[in-house]
Formats: structure tokens, sequence, C-alpha cells
């Protein structure tokens, strides 16, 4: 689990235990356990295989009541509770004047690296009611989409 996400759990007197899956069964196992910790939450960091298992993560997360935060909007879109994440259209966006650059002579090796610049909040709205979630008016303002 990378150094600033455990720095972040401290410094909100949240214990963050590290959980890496490489399985269909570990992804149930882990998800079943933190199911049975009381206000116990889920926070996935990018990972390939993660996102190609996001439709067994989403529901065992909902079927187990676990609040669980997705690191890129297509797991709000499909049933997760919250997404924070870049904003990929915006990256695909972005990337459109490396190509460019490229194709008109650049050296790869002389462009800088570029980070994501936009962010987005995405609330499945939906999802929080069946879990019976309500979340505070001042977050619900920093909300980029609301999904009902």
């Amino acid at each position: 689990m990378p150094i600033d996400v455990l720095a972040a759990g401290r410094s909100l007197k949240v214990e963050s235990i590290a959980a890496p899956v490489r399985s269909d069964t570990e992804i149930e196992t882990v998800i079943r356990l933190l199911g049975r910790e009381p206000r116990g939450g889920l926070v996935l960091m990018p990972d390939a295989f993660v996102f190609v298992h996001r439709a067994p993560i989403i529901l065992l997360a909902a079927r187990n009541n676990v609040p669980a935060v997705y690191f890129q909007s297509a797991f709000a879109r499909d049933g997760g509770l919250l997404s924070y994440g870049p904003n990929v259209v915006d990256m695909i966006r972005r990337s459109a004047s490396y190509v460019d650059r490229i194709l008109r002579g650049a050296k790869v090796a002389d462009l800088p690296v570029q980070r994501p610049v936009k962010f987005e909040i995405i609330w499945n709205g939906r999802t929080a009611k069946e879990m019976g979630l309500t979340i505070p008016e001042s977050f619900l303002q920093r909300i980029d989409e609301v999904i009902e």
C-alpha cells in the first residue's frame, strides 16, 4: 500500500490494511471479512486486475454492505458507491497534443511526463440508498456527478 495512503489513514485515525488480491476467491474473502467489521470500508487502488474484476467487486461490496471508493468513474457508473480519480476523457483529450508533436517529429524521450490535472468525484445515489447511506450536503456540493 502506498505510504501516503497509510499516512492519510493515520492522520484520520483510520486503520489501513493492505489486502492484495489475485483471484475471485481472494476478492470474495477480503470483502466478506470487511463486511463483518463495524464501520469498515474499502478503498481500491489503481490496478489492472481490480479494473478487470470490477463487476464482482462491486457486487460483493454491495452484498456485504461495504462502502467502497474506487479509482475510476467506470466503477460508479457500473454500480459502485463512489469514485474519485482522474477524468479519463480529459486525459485522452490532452494526449492529442502529444500525438501531434510526435507526428511532427518530436522524440518521445524529449516530451515531459504529464500527470492528470482534472479529477472527478462520482456518487452513485442508487447504491447509497440501497446501503442506507447519506452524505453531508457539504460533500454533495463537491461531487461532479450524481447517479440516480
